[in-house]
């Protein structure tokens, strides 16, 4: 094409945009198309580089691989390196093909019509832009799928006659976030949760347990607004207790968002509830200038229609497919980076979690896991998880403060929220749930089951009020196991000595390492 550009593949270098290379090394794959192409996406997690040595390292960033592993300088070697050795980065390859145009990707197939990975690329230039490239469908040849899924974690998928490959993307062209496979979650996969969940409660009395998901769901409800830093009244905390019970019972649409915006929020006097008109941000503002200063930049209301269709469409069938907790990362974190809520996006975000894992059956009937609790926990770690794509992300936005101190974004950035890599979110969710699992709720049975003996073992003796037990319980736990003086002077001074001291061995014998 005459006045098109020529893009030259460059040599090796010690630094790639502000990231230092372990050692001199030649860009490939994503990096290499990031770089020659110019294109303007979050830089993936890992890039990579053919080094001098014959040795692989991986190193800050970085998987320097070795000469025999280096592509042909093309589109075409490139690409294919990517897919081969990176797996897919969508964002990365959308960006690419509106730079490239239809043009170079219809040379590149009809050099190798049956090659897979040409197919690949064909397929994914189609998906990706909606535009349908000046090629004939191919005949015959077996099927390859899309998506590696010894590198990411791929849908059931189903074929597609036209490239011949089978279509295994977790998701649509609206919202399609990947997951590698790793070997943390790997790990976490083989431990079988839900069973070992089961196997928790089996034996469990029947009454034990449903006080059991009482405390645990009040404990989660309780956790979720403290995370956001609030205290809201009793009534507004067992409110949204209930709603998260019900999680999994209603399919997500839009009007289910709304409905529970509507529940998590109470006072909705000060803002605008429903969809976003205007843009959004999280972070604070100058205290002199009050200008904002974003730590994270939601997404534009222009897109919003599409990522929550997209949202949709992915919980509807993907999720299905998917390994449960994998499914509510990538569902719940995808929400809360497009934060379409003026308010309530982090209680939704984390309900989203609660609403797959009960959608799967993954946690056992009526019982919730305090996720949020066992996020509270490990605050400094789940922003840091929010950060590994936020900070990314956010030098890539363009934007302007509005007169009433928002931002509105002058840039197109829609696809930075339907794909980005949840490897992170998913390891960092798996690790909450195993702990709600192997700690939280062993613990709270067995504290049930303790507090129970001790319950009988003093009514066995004594003709006592179950409100003063409780009492007499949290005097007890309050102060290591015995009954203060003032305890016997005042609310029990009925009691003779050595009452309180049986009352007191009691209590030691059921909860020793409490005392």
């Amino acid at each position: 094409m005459v006045g098109a550009p020529q893009y030259r593949f460059s040599g090796p270098v010690i630094v790639f945009q502000d990231r230092r290379l372990p050692e001199k090394a030649t860009p490939a794959g994503y990096s290499a198309l990031i770089e020659t192409y110019d294109l303007a996406v979050p830089l993936p997690r890992t890039l990579s580089a053919i080094g001098e040595r014959h040795r692989i390292i991986e190193e800050s960033g970085w998987r320097i691989m070795t000469p025999r592993h280096a592509p042909h300088p093309t589109l075409e070697g490139h690409l294919t390196f990517a897919l081969k050795y990176e797996g897919l980065d969508l964002a990365v390859l959308k960006s690419l093909f509106l730079t490239t145009g239809p043009a170079e990707v219809e040379t590149l197939v009809r050099k190798k019509p049956t090659g897979s990975y040409a197919r690949r690329i064909w397929f994914l230039y189609e998906w990706l832009t909606g535009e349908r490239l000046e090629l004939p469908n191919v005949q015959g040849g077996r099927y390859v799928p899309v998506l590696d899924s010894a590198l990411q974690w791929a849908a059931e998928g189903e074929n597609a006659p036209r490239y011949r490959v089978k279509n295994n993307l977790p998701g649509i062209p609206d919202f399609c976030p990947l997951v590698f496979r790793t070997e943390q979650l790997d790990r976490f996969i083989g431990l079988k949760l839900p069973q070992r969940a089961q196997e928790i409660v089996a034996d469990v009395p029947r009454d034990i347990l449903a006080r059991t998901a009482a405390f645990l769901l009040l404990k989660d409800s309780k956790s979720s607004y403290a995370i956001e830093g609030e205290s809201p009244p009793q009534d507004r905390i067992q409110r949204w207790g209930r709603a998260i019970g019900e999680a999994g019972r209603h399919g997500l649409d839009r009007e289910e968002l709304l409905r529970l915006q509507k529940i998590v929020i109470g006072d909705a006097r000060f803002l605008k509830l429903g969809f976003r008109e205007d843009g959004g941000f999280v972070g604070d503002h100058g205290r002199q200038t009050r200008m904002p200063l974003p730590e994270h930049i939601s997404a534009r209301p222009d897109d919003l229609p599409a990522l929550i269709n997209g949202m949709i469409a992915f919980e509807r069938r993907p999720a299905q497919e998917l390994d449960a907790v994998i499914a509510a990362a990538v569902l719940a974190f995808g929400f809360v980076y497009i934060h379409p809520f003026e308010d309530g996006n982090g209680r939704i975000h984390r309900y989203l979690i609660h609403h797959v894992l009960a959608q799967r059956g993954f946690n056992p009937p009526g019982v919730v896991f305090p996720v949020s609790a066992a996020i509270l926990e490990q605050m400094d770690e789940y922003r840091e998880v929010l950060k590994t794509y936020s900070q990314r992300l956010l030098p890539l936005i363009k934007w302007e403060a509005t007169p009433e101190f928002n931002i509105r974004v002058l840039n197109d950035t829609g696809d930075f929220y339907r794909f980005f890599d949840a490897t992170p979110h998913a390891e960092f969710l798996y690790a909450c749930v195993q702990k709600t699992i192997e700690q939280d709720l062993p613990a709270e049975t067995g504290f049930l089951r303790r507090y129970d003996q001790f319950r009988q073992q003093v009514e066995s003796f004594l003709d006592m009020p179950e409100r003063l037990i409780d009492l007499l319980f949290r005097f007890l736990n309050q102060n290591g196991g015995r009954l203060s003086q003032r305890a016997r002077d005042h609310e029990f001074k009925e009691l003779t000595d050595e009452e309180a001291e049986r009352i007191e061995t009691i209590y030691r014998e059921n909860f020793k390492a409490e005392s």
